[in-house]
């Protein structure tokens, strides 16, 4: 018997649910790291990070070009997500001193040759970014939106340079963001003298500077900017022009702000969506339409399947001797094995893995472990969860593999430890190659590519292998029904039914559910910001599971009513078709929200993009198939058959 408090704790069980779905919704995180507090003057260090550019998609680390170095450049240690994400931080001759304004500070000085002066127009040219890091914090560039009321907008980091024109000149110039005016807003302890930072802006501007004298390393006395005299840089009405034979000045100010933000919360303002209110509305339209069209959906097979059972039953009892009709009609065939059953298992398996992997990711970063502090981290756990996931995938694909009474396990698992994986890794070998080609910092080294190896060969086979003999040692799945010798013959299909057309139908649906989601997230990936909505992506994530299990069963059913048995691969391929769609949606943001130009960019988007839409397939076919087999199963064995 319960006890009397068993109401209260399922109530708080779900008040909690609701409270970390909220919070998810809300950008909710941990923040991953220990704070850090700075006295008065500690010493402030600033990092550099890769040079990033949404027109060529190809990052670069920051000393690629003639910057002003410190005398010894490190390497800051990396975690696999970050190598991944093409992430290359190292130190920087920025010199910051806690809560010390500094104005025209000097950084160095550099006379561009003609390949140095190629290589900034070329970069100016793509709109790279700069990137830097102070305390974890990246830099941003704050724009005021023309809506005065609503919050600042950052962008992360700052245009390495800009194009434009002398007044009275029609011909074209390159001019560098050599001046940089630092903002570092602090938080600061009401009992001690600490601060912490919580937040790290920037203004450039292009300043052909002018100095007195000869030139002295730091100690020169610039004209055009000299603490003494208050003579700061306020516009870049005498820009610095980037050609062969230019002499570039670097210098920079520093400002600090106290701020009321406290530390733990400093994120909040990086991770604001810019067009929350629609995302909201959007959000909100399209879960409401999927959760009718689910329920109306959800009762006319109820209503439908309840019929056909009572009647089947009825007509049993009576022992009326008419001939069977519909989707009984089939017993004897239904759960007879399908072609290339050892494919249908080897995908059924790796989709359960990627099931996996989604649904523990998206647990931990709505419970807020995937601190956005963390660069890579998402990445990291999604490979290390793929990896330890491998032992569901062996289990699943060698536990169908048995009820189709197949006997050479070692060979499926094999399959589901290799197949999926290697395709994957073939193209992005290729893609890789590519980026190899372009010099770029995104090319992934030869360690991490031998550490990939080690995670799929030394933990993630093994493991395929562990849940394969599990599997098939446990007795294998009896079929509701007996399957007949001879196959029966499958009358002509209208042409609603053909398989070519259910399949495409099937797809619209679960597309549908994701793919104003999808454009945040794609938005998110290709256009350097933050994605971190993850209660908005679990609700989406959910409907999809209905939407996928529920348009199966439909054309399943509709399926087996017309007398076509063949529903194994076709219950895989419904749901799986919205990959499909997935990919056009892609090809269509391609053209009218990127402005990518270059080949090798564009081979790289839509390579990558052929990844997600082949995973996204293994998932949503998978979810497909189990919903279907549950079903099909849950109908033969709710009438009787002699």
């Amino acid at each position: 018997m319960a006890t009397p408090r068993s109401p209260s704790i399922r109530n708080l069980f779900i008040a909690a649910v609701l409270l970390l779905l909220i919070h998810g919704v809300s950008c909710f995180y941990l923040p991953g790291v220990a704070p850090e507090d700075f006295e008065k003057g500690d010493e402030l260090k600033v990092k550099v990070n890769k040079l990033t550019s949404t027109k060529t998609q190809l990052p670069y680390s920051y000393y690629s070009l003639p910057f002003s170095r410190p005398e010894n450049i490190l390497d800051s240690a990396e975690n696999l997500g970050e190598v991944l994400r093409g992430d290359r931080i190292e130190n920087s001759p920025y010199v910051f001193k806690m809560r010390e304004p500094q104005m025209c500070s000097i950084v160095g000085r550099i006379k561009l040759d003609a390949k140095e002066a190629k290589d900034f127009k070329e970069k100016i040219n793509d709109e790279y970014r700069v990137n830097m890091i102070l305390d974890n914090l990246p830099l941003v560039f704050p724009i005021q939106r023309q809506d005065q009321e609503s919050p600042v907008v950052y962008q992360m980091g700052y245009h390495v340079g800009l194009k434009g024109q002398y007044t009275a000149s029609k011909d074209e110039k390159y001019f560098i963001h050599n001046h940089l005016a630092f903002t570092v807003r602090y938080h600061k302890d009401m009992q001690t003298d600490a601060a912490r930072i919580v937040g790290f802006e920037v203004k450039p501007f292009s300043v052909k500077h002018e100095y007195e004298g000869n030139w002295n390393d730091k100690n020169t006395r610039l004209t055009t900017c000299d603490p003494h005299a208050k003579h700061m840089v306020v516009n870049s009405n005498s820009p610095q022009e980037v050609d062969e034979g230019k002499e570039i000045i670097f210098t920079y100010d520093i400002e600090f702000q106290e701020s009321e933000v406290k530390w733990a919360s400093r994120w909040d303002a990086y991770l604001l969506m810019s067009d929350d209110q629609i995302h909201w509305f959007s959000i909100v339209n399209s879960l409401m339409i999927v959760l009718f069209l689910s329920g109306m959906v959800a009762m006319i097979m109820l209503r439908t399947l309840y019929r056909d059972i009572s009647k089947y039953n009825e007509l049993e009892t009576l022992e009326e001797a008419q001939e069977e009709t519909g989707w009984k009609l089939v017993h004897g065939d239904v759960f007879r094995p399908p072609k290339n059953s050892d494919l249908l298992c080897v995908y059924v398996g790796t989709g359960v893995q990627f099931l996996g992997m989604v649904v523990v990711t998206m647990m931990f970063a709505i419970l807020g472990f995937l601190s956005p502090s963390n660069r890579g981290g998402l990445m990291t756990a999604m490979l290390l969860l793929w990896v330890f996931m491998g032992l569901f995938a062996g289990f699943a694909s060698t536990r169908l593999y048995k009820m189709f009474k197949g006997t050479e396990w070692k060979r499926i698992a094999l399959n589901t430890a290799v197949m999926f994986p290697a395709t994957i890794f073939a193209l992005f070998f290729v893609l890789n190659a590519l980026i190899w080609g372009q010099k770029s910092s995104g090319a992934v080294p030869f360690g991490t590519m031998f550490a990939l190896v080690f995670l799929w060969f030394g933990i993630s086979v093994p493991l395929v292998f562990v849940g394969s003999y599990v599997g098939f040692k446990k007795p294998a799945i009896e079929d509701p029904v007996k399957t007949n010798k001879i196959p029966r013959q499958i009358p002509e299909q209208a042409w609603y039914m053909h398989p070519a057309f259910s399949v495409l139908i099937g797809g619209i649906l679960p597309f549908g559910a994701v793919f104003i989601e999808l454009f945040f997230i794609l938005t998110s990936i290709w256009l350097n910001q933050f994605y971190y909505i993850f209660g908005f992506l679990f609700l989406v994530f959910i409907i999809l599971l209905i939407t996928c299990a529920e348009i199966t069963i439909v054309l399943c059913y509709f399926q087996l009513c017309s007398e076509d048995y063949l529903w194994w691969w076709r219950s895989y391929l419904t749901s799986g078709s919205s990959a499909l769609y997935l990919f056009l949606y892609s090809t269509f943001y391609f053209f009218t929200k990127l402005e990518i130009t270059k080949l090798v960019s564009g081979v790289l988007y839509f390579g990558y993009m052929l990844i997600v839409s082949y995973a996204f397939f293994v998932l949503t076919g998978t979810i497909g198939f189990y919903a279907c087999f549950w079903f099909t199963r849950l109908i033969y064995s709710s009438v009787k058959i002699d």
